[in-house]
């Protein structure tokens, strides 16, 4: 029970030392707002035309697909460290799951999701 009371005596301080930076630096921070300071930082150019601008689908689609294969993949680490207790039922299994993705991205490819025009 001594280490869960060390934890948590650093949870306190870390939390304890955050508020007190974010209050030191509302009391002490500098506060001269102008015009320049409150305009939208671009890459050092004056903003030009509105900020919402539409992206296309496309644009999503990939993004989507992306952080799906991403973190499907991120499945396969705890996978390989453990690969040798789990025998031939692991190799199984992970070989139908790698199958299901190599389906859904021949799927996604053939539908032409993949395409960046």
């Amino acid at each position: 029970m001594g280490g869960y009371l060390n934890l948590f005596l650093f949870g306190l301080l870390l939390l304890i030392l955050g508020i007190a930076l974010v209050v030191l630096n509302w009391i002490l921070g500098l506060r001269r707002p102008y015009s320049e300071k409150l305009i939208p930082y671009e890459c050092g150019l004056d903003p030009s035309g509105d900020a919402r601008i539409p992206f296309r689908v496309r644009f999503y689609l990939i993004a989507v697909i992306f952080l799906v294969f991403d973190v499907e993949i991120i499945f396969l680490y705890p996978w390989a460290v453990i690969f040798e207790e789990l025998s031939w039922f692991g190799f199984v299994e992970i070989g139908v799951f790698v199958i299901m993705l190599l389906i859904a991205y021949i799927y996604a490819w053939s539908e032409g999701a993949l395409k960046w025009e």
